[in-house]
């Protein structure tokens, strides 16, 4: 009796080693397709399918799907009067969960917006302020960008906020919004402590807090007491992985395809890339000056590897630098108020700016 259930149980394991061996034999048989890899390391990747992030909520799942659809309707992203069609019902909505005063005016001959909570400004913010440079690729997006950016900061944090409109392409070149920027902090400067400022941007807003910075040391103004860098870095915003993994999956658009025609901005256009007035990831002693610095990004964000590069390289001067990367979001995802992600944002650019500038306590 033994012998035989010993032999019934081979009989199985015998059975099993059959199944499996045919279903080997049969992914082998139709190999799925494989990666090539060219001499010169240059990887082809096959085509495949590629769902939403698993981490994010139920909300941006559908806000990044949406986003996608948009991103290749033309009529989506055209802008009027400074407002591309696709954000206005985030605009819309923002106004009313996150109200405040908007005033327009002029800063040392610098147009501005100023956003003020309805609520109040809050005690600890009394002597603080914020400036915004808002995103639109150095050739729009105001006031679009700039009320996306502003308005829940306000609102939460109970702050001031200064928005730039600073002079953009194609009327305008490299240096004029930095010099736009450098007259509205100058005239702060004059109510306000150094330290007590914050400034912030994204996108090209993000380079162009890069650019201020710098622009600051050149020209002898002390350092703000800490700035925020989001969706966007401060080196070639074209390098790296990010323009060939990350665009695709977060603006539904192939990137450029020879590096040697890495796509450009016209209002940089004729500058050196060398400069750090321009680009400062590859200037050690402009990092070191820097303040504690924010930088945000996304998996999706096709400037992820230009944010990345330029955290690790703040650090590596010795920089007090903050990186926070979303998984599976794109540029500028925190523009629609009602995705718990960007909330999250919110939250940790407002915890950021209240921990490292000097107030009202």
């Amino acid at each position: 009796m033994r012998n035989s259930r010993l032999g019934a149980k081979g009989l199985l394991l015998l059975g099993i080693f059959v199944l499996l061996l045919g279903k080997i034999c049969a992914q082998t048989s139709n190999p799925a397709p494989s990666v090539v890899i060219t001499p010169k390391g240059d990887v082809l990747v096959p085509s495949m399918s590629i769902p939403p992030s698993s981490l994010l909520s139920a909300e941006a799942k559908a806000y990044v799907a949406q986003h996608l659809k948009d991103m290749q309707d033309p009529s989506a992203t055209y802008q009027e009067k400074g407002i591309p069609h696709f954000m206005r019902p985030y605009l819309e909505r923002m106004k009313t969960i996150y109200p405040v005063s908007t005033e327009d005016g002029y800063i040392a001959g610098v147009h501005v917006s100023i956003y003020t909570p309805e609520k109040g400004i809050s005690p600890v913010n009394q002597s603080r302020v914020l400036i915004n440079l808002h995103g639109g690729g150095f050739a729009g997006c105001w006031p679009g960008c700039s009320l996306l950016e502003s308005i829940p900061i306000a609102a939460i944090g109970g702050i001031r906020v200064v928005s730039v409109d600073y002079r953009q392409a194609p009327e305008y070149k490299f240096p004029a919004a930095s010099e736009d920027v450098a007259k509205v902090y100058a005239e702060l400067l004059r109510k306000y402590d150094a330290k007590s400022i914050g400034i912030y941007g994204c996108s090209a807003g993000g380079m162009l807090t890069g650019m201020s910075i710098a622009w600051f040391q050149a020209h002898q103004l002390p350092m703000p007491g800490a700035a925020g860098i989001f969706c966007a870095g401060i080196g070639d915003f074209s390098a790296g992985d990010a323009m060939y993994t990350a665009m695709p999956l977060g603006e539904a658009r192939m990137p450029v395809s020879d590096k040697k025609e890495a796509p450009s901005l016209g209002y940089l256009a004729g500058t050196n890339k060398s400069d750090p007035l321009v680009f400062q990831a590859m200037h050690a002693k402009v990092l070191a000056g820097f303040p504690p610095t924010l930088i945000l990004t996304g998996t999706r964000d096709f400037a992820m590897s230009s944010a990345i590069y330029s955290h690790l390289q703040l650090l590596k001067a010795g920089a007090d630098s903050n990186l926070v990367i979303w998984d599976g979001l794109f540029h500028g995802f925190f523009y629609n108020p009602d995705v718990p992600e960007s909330k999250d944002a919110y939250a940790i650019i407002l915890k950021f700016f209240d921990s490292h500038l000097r107030g009202s306590r």
